[in-house]
């Protein structure tokens, strides 16, 4: 006698139709008490009392209760469907996870700086670090400088000969330490403009907190970052 075959397919393009058919699946009570058995994608073999939705793409067994089959479960969804399903399954965890992230970020800002003058403060903490960095420098190049004039006033003794050799490095030296606190100091005024762009982004977003928006409800823009802390 021919076993019987359950068949039980779906044709769906759409992905909530997918989802719906799966959760009526895992919803299923079982038929007659039978065991639905199969070998997923992994090489898993799975067992379970209702349809096994890891394995919709692919054949099921039922199974009686003495290890005989009963019938044949034929793949719910086409392995193109399957894949659309768990794509579509990972960018909903994807999201759940940013919007997640974007909540304990909120929180984290509205601890912080409960209120504009925290945020101000904190703001001019960072400022304060650069701008001490780059006195620093300025403050070296006058150092440099003036070490750089009696070098010139000895170098004059030697027009149109050629400098002694220590000299020369240590006019060389003078000239390097100089050019690398410039250069210092424009990377310095670079982070000075970068600090006030970040807290200035972070400022937009707080005041819509504090305004009362629910943390994580505050769209990010594209090119928001983190404010940096002070020391």
């Amino acid at each position: 006698m021919r076993r019987p075959v359950v068949r039980f397919r779906l044709h769906s393009a759409a992905a909530a139709g997918l989802a719906s058919v799966s959760l009526a699946l895992l919803c299923m009570p079982a038929l007659a008490q039978g065991i639905y058995t199969c070998t997923d994608a992994k090489g898993r073999r799975l067992t379970s009392d209702r349809p096994i939705i890891e394995c919709l793409d692919r054949e099921q067994r039922v199974m009686n209760r003495d290890g005989s089959t009963r019938s044949v479960l034929p793949p719910s969804l086409t392995a193109e469907e399957r894949a659309e399903l768990e794509a579509k399954e990972r960018r909903r965890a994807q999201e759940r996870m940013a919007h997640q992230e974007a909540v304990r970020r909120d929180r984290l800002l509205l601890t912080r700086y409960p209120s504009d003058a925290e945020h101000r403060a904190a703001r001019e903490a960072a400022l304060d670090d650069v701008r001490q960095s780059i006195k620093n420098s300025e403050r070296r190049i006058a150092e440099l400088e003036k070490e750089r004039t009696p070098l010139q006033a000895e170098a004059e003794f030697y027009k149109g000969k050629t400098l002694p050799a220590k000299l020369k490095q240590s006019m060389e030296f003078v000239d390097v330490a100089v050019d690398a606190h410039k250069t210092l100091i424009q990377n310095q005024q670079s982070e000075l403009q970068r600090i006030n762009l970040i807290f200035d982004q972070e400022l937009e977003r707080l005041r819509r907190l504090w305004a009362g928006a629910a943390p994580g409800s505050v769209p990010a823009s594209p090119d928001e970052k983190v404010a940096p802390r002070s020391r």
